[in-house]
């Protein structure tokens, strides 16, 4: 019975926007201007931000599994953060560093004339600041899954620890990084909070897919929900990829 219950909790909301639904309208709402303006500026950042994430969030997840540094479990806890701190609180303190007063925005307008803040950058900034996390935790999980066996045997044979790297653990850690990288992507596609707070919504610059249900919800409801169904089926797929590989017993 709990978990039937635990199962209706998730499942009928969902069932409920589905008969929400105007279905003979779906196409007109899904293809209108405004939506496929989001659609391609979420798809855009999104796709830039997991990037960032694989480059800036490899080699840190690299660190918190093989590192040796002290307070390595508290630099951990600082990089989980975001997967705890309320989104919009996220937001805040990324406009209050990169704003035009803040402590790098202001160095970087007086230097270079760059304003980061209400600006695609932004946006993509915010993405990876909630999604780096899931990155580096799904990486991190497999590199001390693989342990460092395989390295030694490779060192053994006379393999450099960067090849031994690059042809042993990268092999093995990839379905991981993978399985971050998509999970990331959808944290991303899905982001609002630090979006709204630090980017705001500007039509073709900053207003993402749940920015534009957010604005539609007050003035075309039938809009807003096809496009909540819309992010729906994403966060299906996503799933249906990025689930661990389980073995029948």
């Amino acid at each position: 019975m709990p978990a039937g219950l635990a199962f209706a909790l998730i499942a009928l909301p969902v069932v409920g926007l589905g008969l929400r639904t105007d279905w003979p309208r779906l196409p007109e709402l899904l293809l209108s201007e405004a939506s496929l303006d989001a659609l391609r500026l979420s798809l855009i950042t999104a796709t830039c931000s997991t990037a960032i994430c694989i480059l800036l969030g490899g080699p840190l997840a690299v660190v918190l599994a093989r590192g040796r540094l002290p307070g390595l479990q508290f630099l951990r806890s600082i990089v989980l953060l975001p997967l705890v701190l309320p989104p919009v609180v996220g937001g805040l303190a990324l406009l209050y560093l990169v704003g035009r007063t803040g402590l790098v925005g202001q160095g970087l307008e007086l230097a270079f004339g760059i304003t980061v803040p209400f600006t695609t950058a932004a946006v993509v900034l915010a993405q990876t600041f909630v999604a780096l996390p899931f990155l580096v935790v799904s990486l991190e999980g497999a590199l001390r899954t693989s342990g460092q066996r395989y390295e030694a045997v490779a060192a053994t044979l006379g393999a450099s620890p960067a090849l031994a790297f690059r042809r042993v653990t990268v092999p093995l850690v990839l379905p991981g990084l993978l399985s971050g990288a998509v999970l990331a992507f959808a944290r991303c596609l899905g982001e609002f909070g630090a979006t709204i707070a630090f980017a705001g919504s500007l039509e073709g610059t900053t207003r993402t897919l749940p920015l534009l249900v957010y604005l539609a919800r007050e003035s075309d409801v039938d809009a807003a929900v096809a496009l909540s169904l819309l992010l729906v089926v994403v966060a299906i797929l996503v799933i249906a990829i990025a689930r661990p590989r389980t073995v029948a017993s």
